[in-house]
């Protein structure tokens, strides 16, 4: 790749950090707009791929009156396809333009003498005033620059979602690769030189490829300072349960307390069958709880089958519920 052309030479750009420049004579001719643009243009480094042809008093002509005229693609399936929820999946039907190579040189060399011009031009503006008709020539020289290079693109996009789903990298969500590679295609663009006769394509995709892995490789390092994931059930309050746990444990005191101090006026085997099945036996509190037994276990225990036991449990169970009702809703 030949070494791009770099203008940031002129007395003005050497001034990067004085932005008031006088518009002299344009300033009604000039939007707000304009003039912020201009002001960029003037003050930041500005570049282009230079070619020979563009030193030949014919270049104008050569390259926008009798080079090939290349139709702007259609791309509107691209939203549609990003739009999906399966974008890996099958898309939408597109149509894609598939440019000759003698269309693809025509249009890099009219986005890169369209540049070059802009990079002349700026070499005329000696000190802070510029000149209302430079101005307006400059601005319209950087406005062709801009289509151009939209619109090759947008001709490209299809190789970006390409790139995206062979790379399948699972851990990086695919608008946000597809993301990274428009940006790397639009770097691409900027450094192309199509006087060396190869296919953007093959240029493009390396470049793609690339901010692909250096995006897997800052989400890797990423990782390793933040190795945990976030969890939504971490953020989520555990007062209702806490709370819940809290109420059971009271009710179950004071459960422990009607059988122990018999205020239901159980019978002693009643009092067992509570005590052994329900782990509320003397010793038997909240911070170390008996284990609750089956009910053939406690059959075994007190001499009966264990559908008496369920029997006896059930029984003894309606006469605590009855004592809880009298003492705490008289």
């Amino acid at each position: 790749m030949s070494p791009a052309l770099t203008h940031q030479h002129s007395p003005l750009a050497q001034r990067q950090g004085n932005h008031r420049i006088s518009l002299a004579n344009s300033s009604r001719q000039l939007s707000p707009g304009d003039q912020a643009r201009l002001r960029r243009i003037l003050t930041q480094k500005y570049d282009c791929v230079i070619n020979p042809v563009f030193w030949r008093r014919d270049a104008q002509h050569k390259l926008f009156d009798i080079a090939p005229t290349v139709a702007r693609p259609d791309t509107s399936w691209y939203h549609l396809v990003m739009d999906s929820d399966k974008a890996f999946g099958s898309s939408p039907r597109r149509t894609s333009t598939l440019l000759t190579a003698a269309e693809e040189r025509a249009l890099f060399y009219q986005y890169n003498y369209c540049r070059y011009k802009v990079c002349k031009l700026k070499d005329q503006v000696q000190s802070d005033a510029i000149n209302g008709k430079l101005a307006l020539e400059i601005l319209s020289w950087d406005h062709r620059a801009h289509t151009y290079r939209g619109q090759i693109a947008q001709t490209n996009l299809a190789l970006v979602l390409a790139m995206a789903k062979r790379t399948r990298m699972s851990e990086i969500d695919f608008t946000d690769l597809v993301s990274e590679g428009n940006m790397a295609l639009l770097r691409a663009v900027d450094k192309f030189d199509a006087s060396r006769g190869f296919k953007f394509s093959t240029y493009a995709c390396r470049a793609i490829l690339k901010a692909f892995s250096r995006t897997g490789v800052k989400l890797s390092r990423y990782r390793q300072l933040f190795p945990t994931d976030f969890d939504p059930k971490l953020e989520r309050s555990d007062y209702l349960e806490r709370k819940r746990e809290d109420v059971e444990l009271d009710c179950a005191d004071e459960i422990r307390r009607i059988v122990g101090d018999n205020c239901a006026d159980l019978s002693s085997i009643e009092q067992s069958v509570i005590e052994h099945r329900f782990s509320l036996g003397p010793g038997s509190h909240r911070n170390r709880p008996f284990r609750p037994m089956t009910l053939e276990q406690v059959g075994k225990v007190v001499g009966v089958t264990k559908e008496r036991v369920r029997q006896i449990q059930n029984k003894a169970l309606e006469k605590i519920r009855l004592s809880l009702e009298e003492e705490y809703l008289a």
